[in-house]
């Protein structure tokens, strides 16, 4: 199959999940790693039945375990999770769990766990690569990356608001402050 650029996969390379894609340097080489899929199609339905087997969820809980699992190295977009959901749930793979409110929660169903055990040597391959992409990110990337997006965030929110220059010196202030302390921690 022929890829475009637009179009990238989410490789092992030598240095872990998340290998080069496309030219060393520009968009997709080393300066912007671009990432795509970390499941083959198919693949996640079998993850999103066994986290379900461990215990009743909803979705976002769902991503985010996805993400603590592989070390921040993916996270499922709720574009992906929801529909997937839906369509377990119409497959009577997973149902509704009964006596919640708010969020929906679900937990697998009978024909939900037979048809994890049918494909359990999948699933554990799958998990184990989950896991050695947990690995190689190393203990703490999905908070710090979360941080760092919040901090992002709210730079962004105050900057768009306009700043004086005596505030913008106070905000680089508070940036550079922070940087300190974080390489003395």
């Amino acid at each position: 199959m022929h890829r475009h650029f637009h179009e990238p996969r989410f490789l092992r390379s030598r240095h872990g999940w998340g290998g080069h894609v496309g030219r060393e340097h520009g968009r997709g080489g080393r300066h912007g790693r671009r990432f795509g899929r970390f499941f083959e199609h198919g693949d996640l339905r079998y993850v999103v039945l066994a986290l379900l087997a461990e215990r009743s969820r909803h979705g976002y809980e769902l991503i985010k375990e996805l993400e603590d699992r592989t070390g921040g190295a993916y996270r499922p977009s709720p574009g992906v999770v929801y529909p997937t959901l839906a369509m377990l749930e119409d497959e009577s793979m997973i149902r509704q769990a009964a006596g919640e409110t708010g969020r929906k929660q679900f937990e697998i169903t009978e024909s939900g766990q037979a048809e994890l055990e049918r494909h359990r040597p999948t699933v554990d391959a799958l998990f184990a690569r989950m896991d050695e992409a947990g690995r190689a990110s190393g203990p703490g990337r999905p908070r710090v990356g979360r941080a760092m997006m919040n901090l992002g965030m709210a730079l962004k929110n105050r900057m768009s608001r306009g700043v004086t220059e005596a505030e913008l010196d106070r905000i680089v202030a508070m940036i550079d402050d922070t940087a300190a302390a974080i390489e003395k921690a």
